[in-house]
């Protein structure tokens, strides 16, 4: 065998592969790189924007959170305002039901001081019409007088 007749076949062969490679087997391989970096691109593509919408929800849930502890300290304090009114109420509502008690305690007390006086002085009356009308029965003598007057401040 020939050796330039085996090179110059072997460089036909190699010849054919090239181009059979460049027309048939190049073209789909490019369309996988190119459709695989086109994929890889829209991926980072949309990490990028994931990242974005991440960052922006974590922003506007500070701002939500930092919303409701405002909110939250607000309804607090509103309420502890209401709860010192209530009591501030509570306490004035039991002063003046304690003055009316008082009151009308007093009321009562000086009634029945007056009706104690009335009754005291009807017996204090009656004691003295009494005594008279023994003294007036009876002699006036010193000693019996001096005796009966006796009685009478016992019994009042």
């Amino acid at each position: 065998m020939n050796i330039h007749f085996t090179l110059i076949a072997q460089a036909m062969t190699f010849a054919i592969l090239i181009w059979f490679t460049v027309k048939f087997v190049w073209p789909p391989l490019l369309n996988a790189i190119e459709n695989r970096q086109k994929e890889i691109a829209d991926g980072l593509a949309a990490a990028r924007e994931g990242k974005a919408s991440l960052e922006m929800a974590e922003k506007k849930t500070t701002e939500v959170l930092d919303g409701a502890k405002e909110k939250s300290s607000e309804i607090v304090s509103q309420a502890e305002k209401r709860a010192s009114e209530i009591v501030e109420e509570a306490k004035q509502n039991a002063k003046i039901d304690a003055d009316r008690i008082i009151a009308n305690a007093k009321s009562e007390i000086d009634q029945e001081v007056n009706k104690a006086k009335e009754e005291l002085r009807a017996q204090v009356a009656s004691l003295a019409v009494e005594g008279a009308q023994k003294i007036l029965e009876k002699e006036i003598d010193a000693k019996a007088h001096s005796a009966m007057l006796a009685k009478l401040s016992k019994e009042l």
